[in-house]
């Protein structure tokens, strides 16, 4: 049986873990809104308030994404990976304004290295997140970081400075700043 530390990367099939509220609301700030979250649920949309979300039904990978994006995704090895890149593909291709997403800091795994390229706050102390009964759950053996796509980085710096340490380098400059 695996140790609670081996966890990150296997998948539990429990996917329903929200985002504290200050933190979605931070991302609202940012972006001036929240247009898609495409990976919700009709409870969790009535905390995130997306104009649009899909649920596991949608099979938000299978849609078009488009505005300001708010992205919780789903853990699991296989998951991981896929909506990385597709958060990446949609932000690189300009089907999305600009976007942030919540993921554990998981620095030395495959699926989060494209996040590096991105402006990040690496949230500190670790983020307990909240099951659909309203409980707050405890022990989360990852820290947590936002990773952001657009153009106001110091938007982005200013709304998450209080969370933890907020990480902007040249490269991210960069990249978000062509597109």
């Amino acid at each position: 049986k695996m140790k609670n530390h081996q966890l990150i990367n296997q998948d539990s099939h429990d996917y329903e873990y929200y985002t504290p509220l200050e933190i979605v609301n931070t991302a609202r700030f940012v972006m001036d809104g929240i247009t898609l979250d495409p990976f919700s649920s009709d409870a969790a949309n009535q905390k995130i308030g997306a104009e649009k979300y899909f649920t596991v039904n949608d099979d938000g990978l299978s849609q078009k994404w488009f505005g300001k994006v708010w992205m919780n995704h789903p853990f699991g090895r296989k998951m991981n990976k896929l909506c990385i890149d597709k958060i990446v593909k949609e932000y690189i291709s300009g089907n999305i304004e600009m976007a942030c997403c919540i993921t554990f800091a998981a620095t030395s795994e495959l699926w989060f290295k494209p996040l590096l390229e991105y402006p990040q706050c690496f949230l500190s102390p670790r983020t307990n997140y909240f099951l659909p009964n309203g409980e707050l759950k405890r022990g989360v053996t990852k820290g947590s970081v936002v990773t952001y796509f657009g153009k106001d980085i110091n938007k982005f710096k200013d709304g998450f400075k209080n969370f933890g340490v907020v990480k902007i380098d040249r490269k991210s400059t960069r990249l978000n700043s062509s597109h």
